[in-house]
């Protein structure tokens, strides 16, 4: 008698759906939050959200709050078009004159993602940095307060 093949007994686990990765671009200033979806390529826009469309006041862009009303709406349309997987790179503006360190919005924007289903795979920090161009506006002395 030949040897019957183990019973399969399917489980949730089994019927898992496929690995759709997409990557998250998100832009944190002290001045505004810009969440920005791709798929992997990084050529092809999801969603791309702000924290200027979600409140109405200029001073209250930057925020946590907006940040995470934004990342709330990019990860509802995420979820629509079937990605269940995000790249997260973080940017801060960076280069010649801007900070290095990302705004107050940044990290309420990553919590939300993954609070709201998404895994998230990567995080990185993309932000640019000089590699001694031109001179820093200020003079000798620097700025004087």
């Amino acid at each position: 008698m030949k040897d019957a093949p183990p019973i399969s007994h399917k489980t949730s686990q089994d019927r898992k759906q496929p690995v759709r990765t997409g990557i998250a671009h998100i832009y944190s200033s002290y001045n505004n939050t810009i969440i920005h979806i791709t798929d992997i390529t990084g050529t092809e826009t999801i969603a791309r959200t702000s924290g200027g469309q979600m409140v109405k006041s200029d001073r209250l862009e930057s925020s946590p709050t907006a940040a995470m009303m934004a990342a709330k709406k990019a990860a509802e349309i995420v979820i629509k078009k079937g990605i269940n997987v995000l790249n997260v790179k973080i940017k801060a503006p960076g280069g010649h004159n801007g900070p290095n360190s990302p705004g107050p919005g940044a990290q309420a924007a990553v919590r939300t993602l993954s609070r709201s289903g998404i895994r998230i795979g990567i995080i990185k920090d993309v932000t640019p940095v000089p590699h001694d161009g031109c001179r820093k506006k200020g003079g000798r002395r620097g700025r004087r307060v």
